[in-house]
């Protein structure tokens, strides 16, 4: 068995607006534009009966103005033992209830905490990865300008999309019957990946020039992360700098082999080995 590279880490700075602020201690969060994360994940305090209305509680009608509930509205909760319910909505005269009526074998979300790292494309694809990924489970997507992707204003400035984005997260969400929202981080720089992808356990980066390390290499060398962080450059790529850069920071650069692939492409094929490998895929 392989055994991973120890680079050697240097701390990135800090992009801007990522300070430490008056604690002293640096800002590891990024905000999320879409009310997604831990705050929309729907729980059952305790287990369920199939058909026993359950009155919501202050916490989980915090939760469900994440997803924008309505009435008669049918969602994904988890209980207390980590079994998935579809559970319908009904507003009474006292407020709302809920009526779990089906217990799912699999548990909804994976174990696998991934966060998606993806350059702005060049054309609209951005909603495609955004879709996919959320269906194969990605717990946070950031969207980030390096030197050879589009800038957000540049993207905006031929026809404003970047408003969609979270409805796009919303309806796969549904769609996909999870119960918990990805986290749509605001798009930043290149300093902020290095920064932020650095914190997971497991630091990934899509580069077609690798010839050490192969993803499937990569993931058989590893343990068991619980947060996997993927960047995934734009069609350009990444530049040699960046590259250094990336392996200082402790991120690895791997390959998916000898065909070049689109970017929207690689993401989808590296999440689902990801989650098959570490998750909760196949």
């Amino acid at each position: 068995m392989s055994t991973l590279p120890k680079p050697t880490r240097r701390k990135p700075s800090l992009p801007p607006g990522q300070g430490s602020g008056h604690t002293g201690r640096p800002a590891l969060s990024l905000k999320c534009l879409n009310d997604g994360g831990a705050d929309s994940r729907l729980t059952f305090d305790l287990v369920p009966e199939a058909e026993v209305p359950v009155k919501a509680t202050p916490a989980q009608l915090q939760a469900l103005r994440c997803w924008r509930a309505r009435q008669g509205q049918i969602l994904t909760f988890v209980d207390a033992e980590l079994r998935g319910w579809r559970t319908r909505l009904e507003a009474r005269a006292d407020g709302l209830w809920l009526v779990p009526f089906e217990a799912l074998e699999a548990v909804p979300e994976s174990p696998l905490a991934i966060d998606l790292y993806y350059a702005l494309p060049d054309r609209e694809r951005f909603e495609l990865v955004l879709e996919k990924a959320t269906e194969l489970g990605v717990s946070r997507v950031v969207p980030f300008e390096s030197r050879h992707s589009n800038t957000l204003a540049e993207r905006d400035a031929r026809q404003k999309k970047s408003h969609r984005w979270p409805d796009v997260l919303l309806r796969a969400a549904l769609q996909c019957r999870r119960a918990m929202l990805p986290c749509l981080a605001p798009v930043i720089d290149w300093d902020g990946v290095l920064y932020h992808a650095a914190q997971a356990d497991l630091c990934l980066l899509l580069y077609e020039k690798e010839r050490n390390w192969r993803l499937r290499e990569a993931l058989d060398a590893e343990g068991r992360p619980r947060r996997a962080a993927l960047v995934v450059g734009a069609e350009g790529g990444f530049d040699e700098e960046e590259i250094e850069q990336a392996r200082s920071a402790g991120i690895l650069p791997v390959s998916l082999g000898s065909r070049v692939l689109r970017t929207e492409t690689a993401a989808i094929a590296s999440l689902a080995l990801l989650q098959a490998r570490y998750g909760d895929l196949g």
